[in-house]
């Protein structure tokens, strides 16, 4: 009986991981498909094949990329960037939006700096991503602190802390091994298991 529930528990750790990936990819795959996917449907009906939407998406993107560096259309994006940048309420969430975008895509990248922080009056440490460095910009007090993301264990959501510049200590991990680290709990390393000796 004990084997039949180690090997029931080991079919569980090797078949539950692989089932959610793919459902993951599946779902997402879904999602972007169905941008362009529901508009063209109804003119190749039969001839749809999935993944057409994904691919039409694909194309209209970078295309409009494409034209965002011609003169006359990146004019026109840079005026409706402009004009969005001006409505209330329009202004913050395309400004989240963007901004978000751009820490992960863009040049300058956020998220790419991975800090060690110390909770202060503890020696509790705890693990974050430096999303920016001056913030003399929005707060004049602030200008010797730096904005920490702190992400939640086993969840989407994190933290962001205002910590002095001197409290913080950039260390050489990659972000991605970070990121894996904090969502598992710890339990994800590539240094392997540690005794707490």
């Amino acid at each position: 009986m004990k084997r039949i529930l180690q090997n029931f528990i080991k079919g569980l750790l090797t078949i539950v991981p692989i089932i959610l990936v793919i459902y993951v990819v599946f779902k997402i795959f879904m999602v972007l498909d169905g941008l362009l996917g529901n508009y063209l449907k109804p003119y190749l009906k039969d001839d749809y094949i999935p993944g057409i939407g994904l691919l039409f998406t694909f194309i209209l993107i970078t295309i409009l990329g494409w034209l965002s560096t011609k003169v006359f259309t990146g004019t026109l994006f840079r005026m409706i960037d402009r004009l969005l940048e001006k409505i209330p309420l329009v202004k913050t969430i395309y400004s989240v939006i963007k901004d978000t975008f751009h820490s992960f895509l863009g040049e300058k990248k956020s998220f790419s700096k991975v800090a060690i922080v110390t909770i202060p009056g503890t020696e509790v440490k705890t693990i974050g991503f430096i999303t920016t460095e001056d913030l003399q910009g929005f707060y004049d007090p602030l200008k010797n602190y730096v904005a920490i993301y702190v992400q939640q264990t086993f969840q989407i959501a994190g933290i962001t802390l205002l910590i002095p510049k001197e409290q913080v200590e950039v260390i050489d991990v990659k972000p991605e091994d970070a990121m894996k680290f904090v969502l598992s709990g710890g339990m994800t390393s590539s240094q392997g298991e540690k005794s707490l000796d």
